[in-house]
Protein backbone atom coordinates (compact mmCIF):
# COMPACT_ATOMS: atom_id res chain seq x y z
CA UNK A 1 0.00 0.00 0.00
CA UNK A 2 1.17 3.30 -0.51
CA UNK A 3 0.37 6.81 0.96
CA UNK A 4 1.14 10.14 0.83
CA UNK A 5 1.67 9.96 4.56
CA UNK A 6 2.24 7.43 6.96
CA UNK A 7 2.45 8.64 11.02
CA UNK A 8 3.77 5.48 13.44
CA UNK A 9 2.34 6.26 16.94
CA UNK A 10 -0.80 7.66 17.75
CA UNK A 11 -0.43 9.50 21.02
CA UNK A 12 -1.56 12.95 20.79
CA UNK A 13 1.18 14.21 18.20
CA UNK A 14 0.54 11.42 15.64
CA UNK A 15 -3.22 11.07 15.60
CA UNK A 16 -3.87 15.04 15.56
CA UNK A 17 -1.01 14.98 12.94
CA UNK A 18 -2.91 12.36 10.97
CA UNK A 19 -6.16 14.37 11.13
CA UNK A 20 -4.65 17.65 9.78
CA UNK A 21 -3.22 16.01 7.20
CA UNK A 22 -6.35 14.65 6.04
CA UNK A 23 -7.79 17.88 6.52
CA UNK A 24 -5.37 19.47 3.47
CA UNK A 25 -6.18 16.55 1.05
CA UNK A 26 -3.10 13.68 2.40
CA UNK A 27 -3.69 10.13 2.17
CA UNK A 28 -3.06 9.38 5.39
CA UNK A 29 -2.21 6.14 7.64
CA UNK A 30 -1.91 5.64 10.90
CA UNK A 31 0.54 2.89 12.64
CA UNK A 32 -0.04 2.27 16.63
CA UNK A 33 0.77 -1.19 18.99
CA UNK A 34 -1.38 -0.37 21.34
CA UNK A 35 -4.88 1.89 21.90
CA UNK A 36 -5.09 5.01 19.83
CA UNK A 37 -4.53 7.94 21.82
CA UNK A 38 -1.00 6.47 22.84
CA UNK A 39 -0.17 7.44 26.51
CA UNK A 40 -1.46 10.98 26.65
CA UNK A 41 -5.56 9.21 26.41
CA UNK A 42 -4.80 5.75 28.00
CA UNK A 43 -2.28 6.19 30.66
CA UNK A 44 -1.46 9.92 31.16
CA UNK A 45 -2.72 13.14 31.23
CA UNK A 46 -7.03 11.96 31.14
CA UNK A 47 -6.99 8.63 33.37
CA UNK A 48 -4.73 10.66 35.63
CA UNK A 49 -7.09 14.12 35.73
CA UNK A 50 -9.85 11.81 36.41
CA UNK A 51 -8.25 10.24 39.20
CA UNK A 52 -7.82 13.40 40.42
CA UNK A 53 -11.23 14.89 39.92
CA UNK A 54 -12.46 11.84 42.42
CA UNK A 55 -9.95 13.13 45.32
CA UNK A 56 -11.32 16.66 44.93
CA UNK A 57 -14.89 15.19 45.62
CA UNK A 58 -14.05 13.60 47.95
CA UNK A 59 -11.96 15.91 49.77
CA UNK A 60 -15.22 18.37 49.16
CA UNK A 61 -17.59 15.74 50.98
CA UNK A 62 -14.46 15.88 53.74
CA UNK A 63 -15.29 19.55 54.41
CA UNK A 64 -18.53 19.83 53.38
CA UNK A 65 -19.34 20.99 56.67
CA UNK A 66 -17.25 24.43 56.00
CA UNK A 67 -19.98 25.05 53.52
CA UNK A 68 -22.70 24.40 56.12
CA UNK A 69 -23.30 20.79 54.52
CA UNK A 70 -24.00 18.00 56.72
CA UNK A 71 -22.50 14.50 55.24
CA UNK A 72 -22.42 11.09 56.36
CA UNK A 73 -19.32 9.20 56.58
CA UNK A 74 -17.59 9.01 53.57
CA UNK A 75 -15.28 6.68 52.43
CA UNK A 76 -12.50 6.58 49.09
CA UNK A 77 -13.62 3.62 47.25
CA UNK A 78 -10.09 3.22 45.38
CA UNK A 79 -11.01 0.34 42.82
CA UNK A 80 -14.58 2.58 41.82
CA UNK A 81 -12.22 5.44 41.51
CA UNK A 82 -9.54 3.65 39.38
CA UNK A 83 -12.58 1.73 37.55
CA UNK A 84 -13.89 5.08 36.70
CA UNK A 85 -10.35 6.57 35.19
CA UNK A 86 -10.59 3.46 32.94
CA UNK A 87 -13.85 3.92 31.91
CA UNK A 88 -13.09 7.53 30.67
CA UNK A 89 -9.44 6.84 29.18
CA UNK A 90 -12.12 4.18 26.84
CA UNK A 91 -14.08 6.58 25.85
CA UNK A 92 -11.39 9.22 25.11
CA UNK A 93 -9.85 6.54 22.82
CA UNK A 94 -12.94 5.26 21.18
CA UNK A 95 -13.73 9.15 20.44
CA UNK A 96 -9.75 8.88 18.35
CA UNK A 97 -11.64 5.68 16.80
CA UNK A 98 -14.34 8.04 15.42
CA UNK A 99 -11.99 10.44 14.75
CA UNK A 100 -9.91 8.39 12.27
CA UNK A 101 -13.30 7.26 10.47
CA UNK A 102 -14.98 10.65 10.14
CA UNK A 103 -11.34 11.53 8.68
CA UNK A 104 -11.03 8.32 6.01
CA UNK A 105 -7.89 7.99 7.71
CA UNK A 106 -6.29 4.25 7.98
CA UNK A 107 -5.64 2.79 11.00
CA UNK A 108 -2.91 -0.09 10.73
CA UNK A 109 -2.35 -1.92 13.79
CA UNK A 110 0.45 -3.71 14.48
CA UNK A 111 4.51 -2.28 15.28
CA UNK A 112 5.96 -0.21 12.84
CA UNK A 113 9.59 -0.30 11.53
CA UNK A 114 11.25 2.57 9.47
CA UNK A 115 13.24 1.21 6.67
CA UNK A 116 15.15 3.34 3.82
CA UNK A 117 13.14 4.48 0.85
CA UNK A 118 9.77 5.91 2.71
CA UNK A 119 8.80 2.22 3.61
CA UNK A 120 7.82 0.97 7.07
CA UNK A 121 7.27 -2.69 7.79
CA UNK A 122 4.51 -3.65 10.43
CA UNK A 123 4.15 -6.84 12.70
CA UNK A 124 0.71 -7.50 13.34
CA UNK A 125 -0.57 -9.34 16.55
CA UNK A 126 -0.32 -12.56 14.17
CA UNK A 127 3.28 -11.89 13.42
CA UNK A 128 2.95 -11.51 9.76
CA UNK A 129 4.69 -8.39 8.27
CA UNK A 130 3.41 -5.84 5.88
CA UNK A 131 5.36 -3.19 4.05
CA UNK A 132 3.91 -0.06 3.22
CA UNK A 133 5.61 2.97 1.62
CA UNK A 134 4.51 6.69 1.94
CA UNK A 135 5.83 10.11 0.14
CA UNK A 136 6.58 11.21 4.00
CA UNK A 137 6.66 9.23 7.20
CA UNK A 138 6.61 11.02 10.55
CA UNK A 139 7.56 9.21 14.06
CA UNK A 140 5.71 9.93 17.12
CA UNK A 141 6.27 7.19 19.20
CA UNK A 142 6.60 9.06 22.42
CA UNK A 143 7.76 7.93 25.51
CA UNK A 144 8.01 5.84 28.91
CA UNK A 145 8.44 6.08 32.52
CA UNK A 146 12.41 6.77 33.33
CA UNK A 147 14.33 3.75 34.80
CA UNK A 148 17.01 4.68 37.49
CA UNK A 149 20.04 2.17 37.60
CA UNK A 150 19.25 2.44 41.41
CA UNK A 151 15.88 1.96 41.06
CA UNK A 152 14.52 -0.56 38.77
CA UNK A 153 10.87 -1.05 38.31
CA UNK A 154 9.66 -4.59 39.12
CA UNK A 155 5.96 -3.50 38.28
CA UNK A 156 4.35 -4.82 41.66
CA UNK A 157 6.58 -2.47 44.44
CA UNK A 158 8.58 -0.01 42.53
CA UNK A 159 6.02 1.31 39.75
CA UNK A 160 6.05 3.69 36.88
CA UNK A 161 3.13 5.87 36.26
CA UNK A 162 1.12 3.01 34.79
CA UNK A 163 0.87 0.92 37.69
CA UNK A 164 0.15 3.79 39.61
CA UNK A 165 -3.20 4.48 37.90
CA UNK A 166 -4.32 0.60 37.89
CA UNK A 167 -2.92 -1.05 41.44
CA UNK A 168 -5.27 -3.99 42.53
CA UNK A 169 -5.34 -2.31 46.04
CA UNK A 170 -4.99 0.83 47.58
CA UNK A 171 -1.25 0.78 49.34
CA UNK A 172 -0.98 2.20 53.23
CA UNK A 173 2.21 4.20 52.39
CA UNK A 174 3.86 5.22 49.62
CA UNK A 175 7.36 6.72 48.61
CA UNK A 176 7.18 8.55 45.71
CA UNK A 177 10.74 9.84 44.33
CA UNK A 178 10.81 12.81 42.09
CA UNK A 179 8.63 16.34 42.01
CA UNK A 180 7.45 17.34 38.36
CA UNK A 181 4.46 16.99 37.37
CA UNK A 182 3.75 13.12 37.54
CA UNK A 183 5.24 13.24 40.97
CA UNK A 184 2.90 15.44 42.88
CA UNK A 185 0.00 14.79 41.06
CA UNK A 186 -0.08 11.23 42.57
CA UNK A 187 1.36 12.23 45.84
CA UNK A 188 -1.91 14.32 46.14
CA UNK A 189 -4.00 11.65 44.88
CA UNK A 190 -2.48 9.30 47.04
CA UNK A 191 -2.53 11.47 49.86
CA UNK A 192 -5.72 12.64 49.45
CA UNK A 193 -7.35 8.99 49.85
CA UNK A 194 -5.53 8.49 53.03
CA UNK A 195 -2.64 6.59 51.54
CA UNK A 196 1.01 7.49 53.73
CA UNK A 197 3.01 9.77 51.16
CA UNK A 198 6.92 11.05 51.12
CA UNK A 199 8.19 12.98 48.77
CA UNK A 200 11.82 12.49 47.70
CA UNK A 201 13.13 15.31 45.21
CA UNK A 202 17.12 15.64 44.42
CA UNK A 203 16.47 19.23 43.78
CA UNK A 204 16.36 21.67 46.84
CA UNK A 205 12.60 22.64 45.98
CA UNK A 206 9.65 20.57 44.75
CA UNK A 207 8.47 21.42 41.54
CA UNK A 208 11.80 22.71 40.66
CA UNK A 209 10.98 23.96 37.27
CA UNK A 210 8.88 26.31 38.69
CA UNK A 211 9.02 29.99 40.36
CA UNK A 212 10.75 29.25 43.53
CA UNK A 213 7.86 31.52 45.21
CA UNK A 214 5.70 29.13 43.76
CA UNK A 215 7.61 25.42 45.03
CA UNK A 216 8.05 27.16 48.37
CA UNK A 217 3.72 27.32 48.47
CA UNK A 218 2.94 23.93 47.02
CA UNK A 219 5.44 22.78 49.42
CA UNK A 220 3.08 24.32 52.27
CA UNK A 221 0.20 23.52 51.25
CA UNK A 222 1.47 19.78 51.00
CA UNK A 223 2.51 19.79 54.20
CA UNK A 224 -0.46 20.94 55.40
CA UNK A 225 -2.63 18.17 53.72
CA UNK A 226 0.24 15.46 55.62
CA UNK A 227 2.66 14.63 52.70
CA UNK A 228 6.09 14.39 54.37
CA UNK A 229 8.62 15.97 51.86
CA UNK A 230 12.62 15.50 51.62
CA UNK A 231 14.40 17.38 49.42
CA UNK A 232 18.24 17.91 48.79
CA UNK A 233 17.65 13.78 48.92
CA UNK A 234 18.03 10.98 46.91
CA UNK A 235 17.29 6.99 46.61
CA UNK A 236 20.71 5.21 46.53
CA UNK A 237 18.50 1.75 46.81
CA UNK A 238 15.30 -0.18 47.80
CA UNK A 239 15.21 -3.94 49.33
CA UNK A 240 11.45 -5.22 48.05
CA UNK A 241 12.66 -8.66 50.06
CA UNK A 242 9.95 -8.81 52.38
CA UNK A 243 6.04 -7.50 52.52
CA UNK A 244 6.73 -3.99 51.62
CA UNK A 245 9.81 -2.12 50.55
CA UNK A 246 12.64 -0.08 52.33
CA UNK A 247 13.74 2.62 50.63
CA UNK A 248 17.45 4.15 51.53
CA UNK A 249 17.98 7.42 51.42
CA UNK A 250 20.28 9.84 50.89
CA UNK A 251 19.95 13.53 52.72
CA UNK A 252 22.39 16.30 53.56
CA UNK A 253 22.12 14.65 57.39
CA UNK A 254 23.49 11.21 56.31
CA UNK A 255 21.50 8.01 55.33
CA UNK A 256 17.90 7.75 56.02
CA UNK A 257 15.36 4.62 55.85
CA UNK A 258 11.94 4.62 54.78
CA UNK A 259 9.37 1.82 54.73
CA UNK A 260 6.45 1.42 52.48
CA UNK A 261 4.42 -0.49 50.21
CA UNK A 262 4.99 0.94 47.33
CA UNK A 263 8.27 2.88 45.03
CA UNK A 264 6.64 5.30 42.38
CA UNK A 265 9.69 6.14 40.32
CA UNK A 266 8.64 9.26 38.72
CA UNK A 267 11.79 11.02 37.68
CA UNK A 268 11.16 11.47 34.21
CA UNK A 269 10.31 9.95 31.14
CA UNK A 270 12.66 8.22 28.06
CA UNK A 271 11.85 8.62 24.26
CA UNK A 272 10.69 5.12 22.57
CA UNK A 273 13.18 5.48 19.46
CA UNK A 274 14.86 1.91 20.16
CA UNK A 275 13.91 -0.79 17.90
CA UNK A 276 11.92 1.36 15.08
CA UNK A 277 14.68 1.51 12.54
CA UNK A 278 16.36 4.65 12.82
CA UNK A 279 20.01 3.25 12.53
CA UNK A 280 19.06 1.37 9.37
CA UNK A 281 17.34 4.18 8.15
CA UNK A 282 20.24 6.36 9.22
CA UNK A 283 18.62 9.09 10.71
CA UNK A 284 20.73 11.04 13.60
CA UNK A 285 19.73 10.79 17.77
CA UNK A 286 22.02 13.00 20.25
CA UNK A 287 20.82 12.00 24.23
CA UNK A 288 18.27 9.85 23.33
CA UNK A 289 15.91 11.73 21.28
CA UNK A 290 16.14 12.47 17.34
CA UNK A 291 17.06 15.65 15.76
CA UNK A 292 15.07 17.72 13.46
CA UNK A 293 14.75 20.88 12.17
CA UNK A 294 12.36 23.60 13.13
CA UNK A 295 9.62 22.05 10.85
CA UNK A 296 10.48 18.40 12.27
CA UNK A 297 12.17 17.15 9.30
CA UNK A 298 15.12 14.72 9.89
CA UNK A 299 18.74 14.46 8.66
CA UNK A 300 17.14 12.18 6.08
CA UNK A 301 14.54 13.85 3.87
CA UNK A 302 11.26 12.25 3.89
CA UNK A 303 11.03 11.26 7.27
CA UNK A 304 9.81 13.13 9.97
CA UNK A 305 9.67 13.04 14.27
CA UNK A 306 7.51 15.21 16.50
CA UNK A 307 6.30 14.82 20.24
CA UNK A 308 8.49 13.56 22.96
CA UNK A 309 10.87 11.82 20.42
CA UNK A 310 12.27 15.32 19.85
CA UNK A 311 14.36 17.72 21.98
CA UNK A 312 11.82 20.27 23.82
CA UNK A 313 9.28 20.46 26.63
CA UNK A 314 7.50 16.28 26.41
CA UNK A 315 3.82 17.66 26.91
CA UNK A 316 0.95 16.89 25.02
CA UNK A 317 -0.16 20.45 24.19
CA UNK A 318 3.33 20.81 22.90
CA UNK A 319 3.51 17.74 20.90
CA UNK A 320 0.06 18.09 18.46
CA UNK A 321 1.43 21.85 18.25
CA UNK A 322 4.40 20.10 16.15
CA UNK A 323 2.37 17.87 14.86
CA UNK A 324 0.17 20.75 13.14
CA UNK A 325 3.35 22.33 12.15
CA UNK A 326 5.19 19.09 10.86
CA UNK A 327 1.91 18.15 8.21
CA UNK A 328 1.31 21.95 7.06
CA UNK A 329 4.87 22.23 5.86
CA UNK A 330 5.15 19.04 4.11
CA UNK A 331 1.75 20.02 2.45
CA UNK A 332 3.67 22.41 0.79
CA UNK A 333 1.84 25.56 3.47
CA UNK A 334 4.02 28.21 5.41
CA UNK A 335 3.32 27.71 9.00
CA UNK A 336 5.25 29.48 11.75
CA UNK A 337 7.74 27.99 13.71
CA UNK A 338 6.61 27.07 17.46
CA UNK A 339 7.84 29.52 19.85
CA UNK A 340 8.76 27.28 22.73
CA UNK A 341 9.65 30.47 25.11
CA UNK A 342 5.27 30.60 25.42
CA UNK A 343 4.86 26.52 26.10
CA UNK A 344 2.00 27.04 29.19
CA UNK A 345 3.26 23.79 32.19
CA UNK A 346 0.00 22.91 34.08
CA UNK A 347 -0.08 20.43 37.12
CA UNK A 348 -3.31 19.22 38.62
CA UNK A 349 -2.66 18.81 42.24
CA UNK A 350 -4.35 20.72 44.68
CA UNK A 351 -3.66 24.02 44.53
CA UNK A 352 -3.17 23.63 40.53
CA UNK A 353 0.22 25.16 39.24
CA UNK A 354 0.43 27.24 36.43
CA UNK A 355 2.92 28.79 34.19
CA UNK A 356 4.58 30.24 30.85
CA UNK A 357 7.49 32.37 30.31
CA UNK A 358 10.41 32.83 32.78
CA UNK A 359 10.56 32.64 36.40
CA UNK A 360 11.68 35.64 38.35
CA UNK A 361 15.44 33.89 38.65
CA UNK A 362 15.53 33.13 34.72
CA UNK A 363 14.86 37.03 34.18
CA UNK A 364 17.36 38.22 36.74
CA UNK A 365 20.13 36.01 35.55
CA UNK A 366 19.64 37.14 32.15
CA UNK A 367 20.31 41.06 33.24
CA UNK A 368 16.92 42.27 32.34
CA UNK A 369 15.40 44.69 34.54
CA UNK A 370 11.72 43.51 35.67
CA UNK A 371 8.49 45.09 37.88
CA UNK A 372 6.75 42.04 39.49
CA UNK A 373 3.29 42.01 40.08
CA UNK A 374 2.02 39.64 42.81
CA UNK A 375 -1.47 39.06 44.02
CA UNK A 376 -2.59 36.69 47.32
CA UNK A 377 -6.02 34.11 46.96
CA UNK A 378 -6.60 35.24 50.15
CA UNK A 379 -7.32 38.73 48.44
CA UNK A 380 -9.61 37.17 46.47
CA UNK A 381 -13.78 37.78 46.79
CA UNK A 382 -14.43 34.33 44.54
CA UNK A 383 -11.38 32.80 46.06
CA UNK A 384 -12.95 33.25 49.40
CA UNK A 385 -16.71 32.51 48.31
CA UNK A 386 -14.99 29.04 46.97
CA UNK A 387 -13.32 28.21 49.90
CA UNK A 388 -9.69 28.72 47.96
CA UNK A 389 -7.62 31.30 49.72
CA UNK A 390 -4.42 28.86 48.92
CA UNK A 391 -2.50 30.76 46.15
CA UNK A 392 -1.34 33.11 44.13
CA UNK A 393 -1.11 35.22 40.64
CA UNK A 394 2.62 36.37 40.08
CA UNK A 395 3.55 38.13 36.93
CA UNK A 396 6.66 39.22 35.62
CA UNK A 397 7.35 42.35 33.87
CA UNK A 398 10.51 44.29 31.36
CA UNK A 399 10.58 47.05 33.37
CA UNK A 400 11.31 49.05 30.22
CA UNK A 401 9.23 47.47 27.55
CA UNK A 402 6.59 45.96 29.76
CA UNK A 403 6.50 43.13 27.92
CA UNK A 404 4.62 40.16 30.08
CA UNK A 405 8.10 37.63 30.25
CA UNK A 406 6.69 35.12 32.65
CA UNK A 407 3.26 34.31 34.44
CA UNK A 408 3.26 31.79 37.44
CA UNK A 409 -0.04 30.83 39.58
CA UNK A 410 -1.06 28.59 41.89
CA UNK A 411 -3.92 27.80 43.51
CA UNK A 412 -7.59 26.94 42.16
CA UNK A 413 -8.21 27.00 38.18
CA UNK A 414 -5.09 28.30 37.53
CA UNK A 415 -4.59 25.32 35.17
CA UNK A 416 -7.63 27.41 32.77
CA UNK A 417 -6.47 30.60 33.34
CA UNK A 418 -2.96 30.83 32.26
CA UNK A 419 -4.06 30.60 28.58
CA UNK A 420 -5.10 33.96 29.44
CA UNK A 421 -1.15 34.59 30.36
CA UNK A 422 -0.07 32.69 26.94
CA UNK A 423 -2.56 34.44 24.36
CA UNK A 424 -0.99 38.15 25.89
CA UNK A 425 2.35 37.08 25.26
CA UNK A 426 1.74 36.00 22.04
CA UNK A 427 0.49 38.74 21.33
CA UNK A 428 2.96 41.32 22.40
CA UNK A 429 0.89 43.06 25.18
CA UNK A 430 1.66 45.18 28.06
CA UNK A 431 1.15 44.71 31.74
CA UNK A 432 -0.37 48.47 31.59
CA UNK A 433 -2.95 47.06 28.40
CA UNK A 434 -3.66 44.16 31.02
CA UNK A 435 -4.56 46.53 33.94
CA UNK A 436 -6.78 48.24 31.07
CA UNK A 437 -8.40 44.76 30.30
CA UNK A 438 -11.92 44.61 32.35
CA UNK A 439 -11.68 41.03 34.25
CA UNK A 440 -15.28 39.96 35.01
CA UNK A 441 -16.33 40.08 39.16
CA UNK A 442 -16.16 37.80 40.92
CA UNK A 443 -13.25 35.47 39.15
CA UNK A 444 -10.37 33.93 40.27
CA UNK A 445 -8.95 35.56 36.80
CA UNK A 446 -9.21 38.73 38.52
CA UNK A 447 -6.14 37.90 40.10
CA UNK A 448 -4.04 38.51 36.50
CA UNK A 449 -5.03 42.05 36.67
CA UNK A 450 -4.30 42.66 40.19
CA UNK A 451 -0.95 41.08 39.93
CA UNK A 452 -0.45 43.30 36.74
CA UNK A 453 -1.82 46.43 38.87
CA UNK A 454 0.23 45.26 42.00
CA UNK A 455 3.46 45.21 39.26
CA UNK A 456 2.70 49.38 38.34
CA UNK A 457 1.72 50.34 42.21
CA UNK A 458 -1.77 50.75 41.12
CA UNK A 459 -3.21 47.60 42.87
CA UNK A 460 -6.83 48.21 44.30
CA UNK A 461 -7.77 45.23 46.64
CA UNK A 462 -4.74 44.69 48.39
Amino acid sequence: MSYDLIVLGSGPSGYVAAIRASQLGLKTAIVERESLGGICLNWGCIPTKALLKSANVFEYIQHAADYGISVGNAKADFNGMIKRSREVANGMSKGIDFLMKKNKIDVIKGTGKLKPGKKLDVTGEDGKVTTYEAKNIIIATGARSRQLPNLPQDGKKVIGYREAMSLPNQPKSMVVVGSGAIGVEFAYFYNSIGTKVTIVEFMPTIVPVEDEEVSKQLERSFKKQGIDIMTEASVEGVETKGNGCVVKIKTKKGEEKIECDIVLSAVGIQANIENIGLEEVGIVTDKGKILVNEYYTTNIPGYHAIGDVVPGPALAHVASAEGIICVEKIAGHHPEALDYGNIPGCTYCNPEVASVGMTEKQAKEKGIEIKVGKFPYSASGKASAAGAKDGFVKLIFDAKYGEVLGGHMIGANVTEMIAEIVAVRKLETTGHDLIRTVHPHPTMSEAVMEAAAAAYGEVIHL
